[in-house]
């Protein structure tokens, strides 16, 4: 049986928004210094599995189920960034506190890395866009593409 084109749409979107997503995590944390806090890595971790999750649907069947999961993968990034964007903006307080993430240079100790380490807050926004917050912006990005896959999932099963 060969895939609708409702079904290739979807596997693309699950695998390339993620993937997007996290790029521009690791070049806004490298290329601009905007380091994560712990809720911000919180996000990051759904979209590593969603990338896997979405590998798989190109590589073994049952496709459907692993695009599925895969977009569930997005979609709890995007509702952990949701409450992250809430934490940012003061409508609720967040349930962790703020993280240093220290990373080991060329030749320096890990007490040097942990001494040197930035103290990220979880309640601030370091960057924002129109008022929106990289945490604002996995919201709205990552709910309407999981909301998109499991539409595009949804056509591929009344096809």
């Amino acid at each position: 049986m060969t895939d609708t084109p409702h079904l290739r749409l979807a596997q693309r979107v699950a695998l390339i928004v993620p993937a997007a997503l996290l790029v521009g995590a690791y070049i806004s944390q490298y290329g601009f210094d905007l380091y994560p806090c712990e809720m911000c890595w919180w996000q990051r971790w759904p979209h590593f599995a969603a990338v896997a999750l979405a590998l798989l649907a190109f590589l073994t069947p049952p496709k459907k189920l692993w695009v599925a999961l895969a977009a569930g993968g997005i979609l709890t990034s995007g509702l952990i960034g949701g409450f992250h964007a809430g934490v940012e903006y003061g409508w609720w307080e967040g349930i962790t506190s703020c993280a240093a993430i220290p990373h080991t240079g060329e030749g320096q100790s890990a007490l040097d890395a942990i001494m040197e380490a930035p103290v990220v807050r979880c309640d601030e926004a370091p960057w924002s866009l129109l008022g929106i917050s990289l945490a604002g912006f996995n919201f709205l990005i990552s709910v309407a593409a999981s909301l998109f896959v499991f539409n595009q999932l949804r056509k591929d099963g009344a096809a």
